[in-house]
């Protein structure tokens, strides 16, 4: 279930920051009951951010693929283990 706080609670920086580590999910901030702002932990916005870079480059080598372009769908794969660890 997603975290959503007042913009007042952001106050308590040491709280808001304990609450970024604990989870890999964002808190969603509001001001006067409407979204404001999303925070979260750098852990956790790295693992997404690298997450997403994952899923570009694989729908990159299955659009290669549908083309029968399967020498740079092997490229793309091949660069993204590489950048990766995989």
């Amino acid at each position: 279930m997603p975290r959503i706080i007042p913009i007042r609670d952001l106050k308590d920086t040491a709280a808001i920051s304990q609450m970024c580590s604990a989870s890999k999910e964002p808190i969603f901030v509001t001001k006067n009951g409407y979204g404001e702002m999303v925070i979260m932990s750098m852990k956790a916005y790295e693992e997404r951010m690298l997450m997403q870079d994952v899923y570009e480059k694989l729908t990159e080598a299955e659009d290669d693929i549908r083309a029968g372009k399967t020498a740079d769908a092997r490229s793309a794969l091949h660069e993204l283990r590489a950048r990766h660890g995989l």
